[in-house]
């Protein structure tokens, strides 16, 4: 009688928070930069979210260092569910096989809330460039073997990068930098080449006539430029990468306020806000428990792996 006494105590302020939250503005950490698509998903989904609770949601980039310092400071947020990590398969499922040492554990540190989105990339070039598709990319970076670059700023854009090269058989300098938005600047600029970037980030330029396209990494074409073959079809057969984006929060929050926010991010990922900021970019909504969300990057980290294996990628 003592212990369940006991144990109904220590669980009561648990579930009153429960109930009440969210009572005060909640926090989403975005290891990229403004204007990346993780942070333009974090402001539709903080806006929807908004909506659903009538509390603000404050957006705090943090970019930089391979997202560790995004994913640090997330992992290190207080456990009451108001610090909640919008995040990328780029630090919960491509880091740990890309380096030897993470300033994280993507398991151990957080706890799963809701999966969001995944979406495909886009091949662009710098319009100066002369080439028109990706047979005369492939054929121009193998008459100058070291002399074209390549920008990146998260693990899918680097991967994706890597891959083509391994299975073109290119020798192409790559050049990390702190986000996409950053690298996509250099690249209208000449300072670089080439990028696979994010949809969100890379096809506006593209329309903009800032930036030629030249493939999509998906498996089909995407419908939001039909035009752009994919880059399987264009020559590098077999060529398929994606992404997908998710939130947590830090390891040891208390289940009651994670499964309350799985019921607010899922209300607010279905919205009609965020659902067209969805088709915009040409992303597929995700759903599913935070035990989903577990199971599902758990089975990314492992795809991820071997991607990451097969194009031939050393651990740094």
């Amino acid at each position: 009688m003592i212990r369940r006494t006991l144990l109904a105590a220590l669980l009561l302020p648990l579930a009153a928070a429960a109930q009440t939250y969210p009572d005060k503005p909640i926090t989403f950490i975005v290891p990229f930069a403004a204007g990346s698509a993780t942070d333009q998903l974090a402001r539709a989904l903080g806006q929807a979210v908004t909506a659903e609770t009538k509390q603000p949601v404050v957006i705090d980039n943090k970019p930089g260092a391979n997202a560790f310092i995004g994913a640090q400071a997330a992992a290190k947020a207080p456990k009451d569910g108001y610090s909640v990590f919008i995040t990328t398969n780029t630090t919960h499922a491509a880091n740990e096989h890309l380096f030897k040492k993470l300033p994280y554990d993507p398991v151990k540190d957080f706890e799963p809330v809701a999966p969001l989105s995944k979406g495909g990339q886009i091949m662009v070039v710098n319009n100066s460039l002369p080439v028109n598709n990706v047979q005369d990319f492939i054929k121009l970076a193998k008459s100058k073997p070291g002399k074209l670059s390549f920008g990146y700023g998260s693990s899918s854009s680097r991967i994706a990068g890597e891959m083509f090269k391994q299975m073109t058989g290119t020798y192409i300098v790559s050049i990390p930098y702190r986000s996409n938005p950053p690298a996509v600047t250099d690249l209208i600029g000449g300072q670089i080449d080439f990028m696979i970037t994010d949809m969100a980030t890379g096809l506006p330029q593209v329309k903009a006539g800032k930036l030629k396209a030249l493939g999509v990494s998906t498996s089909k074409r995407i419908p939001l430029a039909p035009e752009v073959p994919t880059i399987a079809e264009a020559g590098v057969k077999g060529y398929e990468i994606t992404f997908w984006f998710a939130a947590y929060v830090p390891a040891g929050t208390p289940p009651a306020v994670v499964s309350r926010l799985n019921d607010i991010v899922g209300k607010a990922n279905k919205s009609q806000s965020v659902a067209n900021f969805y088709a915009q970019n040409g992303f597929e909504t995700l759903s599913g428990s935070p035990e989903d969300l577990r199971k599902f990057q758990a089975a990314e980290s492992e795809k991820w792996r071997k991607i990451i294996v097969g194009a031939g990628i050393e651990k740094e």
